[in-house]
């Protein structure tokens, strides 16, 4: 290794030196699991990253061209209701765990693309609550500060990529629980449309109502996990053949040209409070 690995981990600053060959992704996972061990008392595992684990796709790396693997040697964490071939799925509940022979379809579309799977994530138990609190593997805690709460109920799979322990995490979003992580960790957390993303291989909370979503630092990066994740799984029947999205301004029309007049003081107000004004 050649160049110091930084706090915050991307698919641009890792594809960058992997392809000025100063850095390998195996350099990376070494970082990682030193990482996550200094973080254990955060509980932000279930199955925590080590080289028995990822060994695999570690070597799996070296069948695949960089150039046609749009995720080659980007760590990524799942949220242990969601199966890795050969790991135990617990979904917070060490008497529900059982160990699965496939991956799920969206983890398996992401290791096809290259990407490396690095840990088995805490979670609200079986993936009900919102503050990451509900988990006998112990509190989430906040990634900026340790009294406050993480956010459920995919805290771990948010915490990680926080922390720099993974570049991007997959969580699940019945109820909020792939975006409000996200907000409580200065994540961006995206939800795909019900069915774009296969469930196939996930613990259902709801099914009819449960996607797999994505943390990650920017939206430019979740649409990259997007771009490989979404498509129909035939053995899926709330599988559905969606269109990526196309980021795009609504046209606007005259009863959108709205102008809201505030007086000083209340204007003030609301832009300290974070509200966008629209002027014309």
């Amino acid at each position: 290794m050649n160049v110091p690995i930084p706090e915050k981990l991307t698919i641009e600053w890792l594809q960058e030196h992997y392809e000025k060959n100063d850095l390998t992704p195996r350099d990376v996972i070494v970082e990682i699991i030193a990482r996550s061990a200094k973080d254990e008392e955060m509980n932000i595992w279930i199955t925590p990253p080590s080289l028995e684990l990822i060994e695999p796709y570690l070597e799996k790396l070296d069948s695949l061209s960089k150039e046609s693997s749009p995720l080659w040697g980007i760590p990524f964490a799942i949220k242990d209701n969601i199966d890795l071939a050969g790991t135990p799925t617990t979904a917070g509940c060490s008497e529900y765990a059982y160990t699965p022979n496939e991956h799920a379809s969206v983890v398996g579309r992401l290791i096809k693309a290259g990407a490396i799977p690095v840990g088995k994530a805490n979670l609200d138990q079986f993936a009900t609550g919102l503050v990451g609190t509900r988990s006998p593997y112990g509190e989430t805690h906040n990634s900026f500060r340790p009294e406050l709460i993480s956010g459920g109920s995919s805290s771990g799979s948010a915490v990680s990529v926080a922390r720099g322990q993974a570049v991007f995490g997959l969580g699940t979003d019945t109820a909020g629980s792939g975006r409000i992580p996200a907000l409580l960790n200065n994540l961006v957390g995206f939800k795909s449309s019900l069915g774009a993303w296969s469930t196939k291989g996930v613990v259902p909370a709801c099914a009819s109502l449960d996607c797999v979503t994505v943390f990650a630092h920017s939206l430019e990066e979740a649409m990259l996990v997007d771009e490989q994740a979404r498509g129909v799984e035939e053995a899926d029947p709330w599988s559905r053949e969606f269109a990526q999205p196309v980021s795009r301004l609504p046209k606007k029309s005259s009863c959108q040209k709205i102008r809201l007049i505030f007086t000083g003081h209340l204007q003030a107000n609301i832009v300290r409070r974070g509200i966008v004004l629209l002027s014309k």
